[in-house]
This record gives structure tokens, sequence and C-alpha cells, in this order.
């Protein structure tokens, strides 16, 4: 990249992020004044969904509705709702009355991954805003249905992968794009921690009041078991993107982030994806994905990979349990969720820059009144979620798949492009866009 396309590529990431490759700003001329009070839904309130709200009264929004398939959720996120904004929020259990209400303005969407593209689109199609949590989708295809419902329906879309909107992270890919490192040609994402055993309990009885039938939506229709309730269904496939899309998103997101800052442009994905890994930690316990995994990503001209340890939370070399590195013949750029800093060759640590705030809210609230794209634009997310899709797809055939950035298919593989899509339990179908 030259220095003028490199000036202009972080002109952009510095205001408003990494935009698509030809996309265009929306404009839509119902967009709210700057002093109107955004009014929100929350979809899914239990643990991360109360996180990203209880934001929002103190930036001076207002949870007008919560909806949820647990009324034990919706007494205990309504009370906090109403202790923080001084108002109760109504509440609900089917998200149909949240996309009717037109007092709604925008929603957070924070169920299992299962239920993301069913809502956002139809979401989308009311003419609601969409805050999704991360991952985006459960499928590849999903997401694109999604990011082409955003753009068909002039929606603001911000993907939770909050990192887009921390300062330090910005600097740390504004140093990167600056080719003060050099000749990139390795990228590492790493999670250490630990999972402990969940035990494997029987089926029973749905807690009191739950519509399960709702919960499970589009996923296949199985006997009530608490493993593969709250929170715990992120460890079973039926639901989620496995720890890949759970924990990886975030470190793989500064990981693209990266290499899109280097290449100029936002779509950038590999070329050649192989994953190698299991279960081999808690070997008595009910969950089906991996606790132990390496996959790597080829570029073409640079080799990206993602290495999960669920068995030890510890600093390795790099030392932070969780980070992003990227590593060239001039040094090596470590970003993490308190800092960033850069090693020479002789191990001299030549910069360190620290957090510095950052609202991911914030910057969705602010951009549902002006229309510009979010930090996180849905088309941003979409393609840091791809590359979780294709280390699923590659662990689920156990073997390498060569993978066509253009048309992001497999080409001739038949077996690989199968798992582009999935099939649906009715009456749970993917709405058309």
């Amino acid at each position: 990249m030259n220095g003028e396309n490199r000036r202009s590529f972080l002109k952009k990431t510095t205001i408003a992020s990494l935009a698509a490759a030809g996309a265009t700003v929306n404009l839509n001329p119902s967009a709210q004044g700057a002093n109107e009070k955004v009014r929100l839904a929350l979809i899914g309130c239990r643990s991360r969904g109360w996180q990203v709200a209880a934001e929002a009264p103190r930036l001076g929004a207002e949870i007008h509705t919560l909806c949820d398939i647990d009324p034990q959720v919706l007494e205990d996120i309504g009370a906090r709702v109403e202790k923080a904004q001084g108002n109760k929020p109504k509440t609900c259990m089917r998200y149909e009355e949240v996309l009717e209400d037109k007092n709604i303005d925008a929603v957070i969407i924070a169920t299992p991954d299962h239920w993301h593209a069913i809502i956002t689109i139809l979401a989308c199609q009311a003419g609601k805003d969409v805050y999704i949590e991360k991952p985006l989708s459960h499928t590849i295809q999903e997401g694109q249905l999604m990011r082409d419902a955003a753009r068909h329906f002039k929606r603001v879309m911000q993907v939770g992968l909050q990192r887009r909107s921390m300062n330090h992270f910005k600097t740390a890919i504004e140093f990167l794009a600056s080719g003060q490192l050099g000749k990139l040609c390795l990228v590492k994402a790493w999670m250490c921690q630990v999972r402990g055993s969940i035990g494997n309990p029987p089926d029973s009885d749905p807690p009191a009041g739950v519509d399960y039938d709702r919960w499970l939506g589009p996923a296949p229709k199985r006997p009530f078991n608490k493993n593969r309730f709250h929170y715990n269904w992120r460890f079973f496939w039926d639901y989620c993107n496995s720890e890949l899309g759970n924990q990886g998103v975030h470190m793989l997101d500064i990981a693209l982030w990266g290499i899109q800052a280097i290449r100029g442009g936002a779509h950038q994905l590999p070329t050649r994806v192989s994953s190698q890994g299991g279960i081999y930690w808690k070997l008595d316990d009910a969950k089906e994905v991996p606790d132990t995994q390496v996959v790597t990503y080829d570029f073409g001209d640079l080799l990206l990979s993602w290495e999960l340890r669920s068995f030890l939370s510890h600093h390795p070399i790099e030392g932070t349990e969780a980070g992003t590195g990227f590593y060239s013949n001039e040094g090596c750029l470590i970003v993490e969720g308190n800092r960033w800093k850069v090693y020479r060759p002789d191990g001299s640590k030549e910069i360190e820059e620290k957090a510095s705030g950052g609202s991911h809210l914030k910057n969705f609230l602010d951009c549902i009144k002006s229309r510009e794209e979010p930090n996180s634009d849905i088309e941003l997310g979409r393609l840091s979620t791809t590359l979780c899709h294709l280390g699923n797809i590659s662990h689920h055939l156990g073997r390498e798949v060569v993978f066509d950035p253009a048309t992001e298919t497999f080409g001739n593989d038949r077996e690989a492009n199968l798992r582009l899509s999935k099939e649906y339990r009715e009456p749970y179908g993917l709405p058309k866009v």
C-alpha cells in the first residue's frame, strides 16, 4: 500500500472503522436528532445481554422493552433496569411483540447463536437498527443474508466486537498500517483459560414458565437438559460456534483488522484452512466442542493461527492469557485487552500504550442518530465470524479445506459446501431478504 492509500485507510479507520469495499454510508431521512432519546429493546436478557444494555441509561438511551423466554430472567433484569433508569421497562416473551412496537428504535440481540440470523433479519425488515452480539451468525450463509438485510433496509448494524471501539486497539492497528513493523509474515491469536466440567445431568422438565420449544427455535427438537440451557448452550453445536466463535472471534477480529489495514480494504479472507484439536481435557462431561485446538489460515503471503487452551489459565511467551500478535522481520506487536507493545529483534520493548477507553454501545447509539456506519459494521463482523466458521468446518470434516474468498465457497468440494448453510426446524425457517 502506498503512503496516500495508507493515510486514507487510517482516516477511515479512526473516524468510523473500516468500511466494506464499495459500501456507502446509509442516509435515513427519519434519523433521530442529536438530542432525542433512543428507545431500545433487549432480546435475550440474561448474562451478556444485560452486560451490553446496562450502559444504555447512562448514555442517555432508554431500555423500553425486555424480551426473554424465561420469566424469571425478565423479573430479575427488569428490576435492574428500573433501578438504573428510574422507570420500569415493558416485558414480553415473544420477539414479534418487540418488532411490531413502533416506539422502539433499535434492538440489542443477545440470544444463543442459533437465533441470531432470524431475529436480526426480521428486525431489519421491521425498520429497527440492530446491535447483535458476537459471533454474528451460525453459518456463513446466515452472515451474508444478515448483511444483505442491513444494506437493503438501510439499517445501522453493530456487531458486538467491542475492541473495535477501544482506543488502544485503534492506535495499535494504525501503528501496524504505518509500516513501522516491516514485512508481516505471521499473525497469532490465542486464548488460555480453564473450562471446568459441566457434568452429565439427566434430562428433565424445563424451569417453570420457560417456553422451551421457543428457545430451541430452529434447532433440532431435543428433551430439555440444563446443560443445553443458560450459558452452557455454548458447548453444544446445535446452538453455538465453539470457543472459536465465543472467545476466539474477539482476537481473530483484531488479527483480521490488522490484515485489512496492511492490505487495504475490508474483504480479506484466507484460501486454505486447517484445524487440529479435540476434547483432551475433561473427557467425562457432556461438552461437544474442542477444549484444545490449533487452526491455521493461509492468506497467501502470511499465516494466521488460532490457539485454544481450555485446560490452563496462564501467560504464554507473549505475556498475556488472551491476545493477538503480529510478527515480522523487524519485531512483533502484541495487542491485548489492556495494552499493546512492540518488541524488536534484540528483545527491547520499543513502544507500549495502555488502554484509554471507548464505548461500543455509545458508538452504536451515535450512529443511530448520524446514520454513519458503526465501528464494527455488519460486514466487518461478518468477515471475522467467517474465520470462525471456516475453522469449525475444517474441524467437523477432519481435514484441510480450500476456500475461494471471491465466491465464499469451497469450489468443487461438495462436502464442505454443504456446511455453508444448515437445516431449520419448522416453523422456524430463515426469512428471505
